[in-house]
């Protein structure tokens, strides 16, 4: 059968749901390949919207030899064996599952899928009649361990630079016994195989030159949250240094793609869409972005652009936009006192906040999104009030332009992360988080603000997970169902106090759960932006 690619759309699946209307489904002959499962633990409405599946899910299906079918976890199916989009086939006829791992409530999902796959769910159980289990992406890269009992191999960075490497051992050893494949995948870079400890942490591995790979929307659906964009990827990393962020550390060192390859990729884009998303932590730092958002806009582009840098934006950028009926704002104050913002290196002032806001107000874009944090590191009640009177200022602004602009705030508890200056430090107490979510409700929304927050209680067991070791992998297995009180169920039966992975502040002498990964940046660099946060 030659490959070939797909358009679908309207026919039943196995489960009665509608089958993904799509358009760029790679579609191969499965004799002779290997059969990759590309598994995002989340629902195909999230997951489609991921520029990571959309890059692997390319990556592998450009090699001769493989076949890549994705999977996804739809709670309306989560007692059902998952199969894949393409073929229908379960788990149990691929010959690899790879896990990409974006956030570590997802870890739920992941431990659900093996379960109702009817493979073993711990490595340890499995041998060469199973799938060989993989995984990758940021929560991995940060801090494997978690999750490590139930993986064969954990990928530590880009896939971009470590699928070359990887596919000829799957190659050549995929039948082998399972041990000898694992001694052979250990062996590369970057890889992390639990059953074979390394005598050195791993390295993180990263591609150099973006330009060399692609990492644009491949398969475009309307059946997503971003179904009317085709995305584009304009930069990776970031070099702000916000001690609190992972893409410091997971995605180092920032690294932009050139104007003329960005120009080529939205040309192909607008071939399938009007509107083209520019997709990166810091879409405006890139050097050209005014000649970028020009060059789209002559192309008769659309513009949507994922978060917007306060310290760099400007009049230009934003009449830009405008002309490209961006619809949606987007920018990240994190903390309403200028206090805050320095104890977290955010490098904003009030006044570039309200200038900002100011310069938003003299255009005609549908919603603002103003994302903030609570429980940041030495927070009080007058830093939560702070962000109460930003948001009424901004309003303001908004108001006196007659702006019509509707303004979204969505706040997140602050949860420490791997390999960043916070990671030592504790997830603020859970009454703590909710007292000041009450604040902030009962005061933005009589005033018009829309509030979206991340459940405080949650926040608090992805804190646990984010800091986690292999131990957490227990309470993971044994958790009856995704619940508060499953989690809680689970820690008693596994008799683990969860109090040291959330609540206590860790020496920084300590030896690191994920000390076995080697992220590039050194602990003394991370101590030193510890100490000038907290003094």
């Amino acid at each position: 059968m030659r490959d070939k690619v797909r358009k679908t759309g309207g026919s039943k699946s196995r489960f009665g749901a509608r089958f993904p209307r799509e358009e760029g489904a790679i579609i191969k002959d499965w004799g002779g390949r290997i059969p990759v499962a590309l598994i995002y633990p989340n629902s195909y409405y999230l997951g489609m919207s991921n520029l990571g599946i959309h890059t692997i899910y390319n990556l592998l299906n450009g090699y001769a030899n493989v076949i890549c079918e994705r999977v996804f976890h739809e709670k309306e199916n989560r007692n059902l064996p998952p199969v894949s989009i393409e073929s229908r086939r379960p788990l149990t006829d691929f010959a690899v599952l790879a896990f990409s791992v974006s956030y570590e409530l997802d870890y739920f999902n992941v431990v659900s899928l093996l379960k109702t796959s009817g493979i073993p769910l711990l490595a340890a159980d499995r041998d060469e009649r199973y799938p060989l289990v993989i995984a990758g992406g940021p929560c991995i890269t940060a801090n494997p361990m978690p999750l490590a009992p139930f993986f064969d191999c954990l990928c530590i960075g880009e896939a971009e630079s470590l699928l070359p490497a990887m596919l000829p051992v799957l190659s050549e050893s995929i039948a082998d016994r399972r041990d000898k494949l694992m001694q052979a995948l250990s062996s590369l870079p970057g890889v992390y195989v639990p059953a074979c400890p390394p005598a050195t942490p791993v390295v993180r591995q990263w591609v150099d030159n973006l330009d060399s790979f692609a990492t644009t929307s491949v398969v475009l659906t309307r059946d997503t949250e971003l179904g009317d964009l085709y995305l584009i990827e304009v930069e990776r990393g970031c070099q702000r240094g916000c001690r609190f962020c992972l893409v410091n550390t997971a995605f180092a060192p920032m690294r932009f793609r050139s104007l003329d390859k960005l120009i080529q990729q939205a040309g192909e884009g607008l071939r399938h869409r009007k509107r083209i998303g520019l997709v990166g932590p810091a879409v405006t730092d890139h050097p050209q972005i005014k000649e970028l958002l020009a060059g789209l806009r002559r192309m008769g582009a659309g513009l949507s652009i994922s978060s917007l840098r306060i310290s760099s934006l400007s009049g230009d950028i934003l009449d830009l936009l405008a002309e490209g009926n961006a619809k949606t704002i987007t920018v990240a104050p994190e903390a309403g006192s200028q206090h805050l913002r320095e104890v977290i290196n955010k490098g904003i002032s009030d006044s570039a906040i309200l200038e900002a806001s100011d310069m938003l107000a003299q255009h005609r874009f549908r919603q603002l999104k103003l994302y903030f944090m609570l429980g940041l590191p030495s927070e009080t009640d007058e830093d939560v009030e702070d962000i109460i009177k930003l948001a009424l200022a901004i309003k303001g602004s908004l108001d006196r332009h007659q702006s019509n602009t509707r303004i979204t705030i969505n706040v997140a508890p602050f949860v420490p992360k791997a390999g960043t200056p916070f990671q030592w430090l504790p997830v603020a107490p859970l009454e703590t988080l909710n007292r000041r979510l009450a604040i902030l409700k009962n005061a933005l929304a009589p005033k018009g603000i829309k509030l979206k927050a991340e459940s405080p209680a949650w926040s608090q067991i992805q804190g646990a997970l984010a800091r986690g070791d292999a131990s957490l992998a227990e309470v993971l297995a044994n958790m009856e169902d995704v619940s508060l009180s499953g989690w809680r169920r689970a820690l008693t039966k596994c008799q683990i106090d969860i109090d040291y992975y959330v609540n206590q502040r860790w020496d920084t002498s300590r030896r690191l759960p994920w000390a076995v990964i080697d992220s590039g940046m050194k602990t003394e660099r991370l101590c030193e932006e510890l100490e000038k946060a907290l003094t």
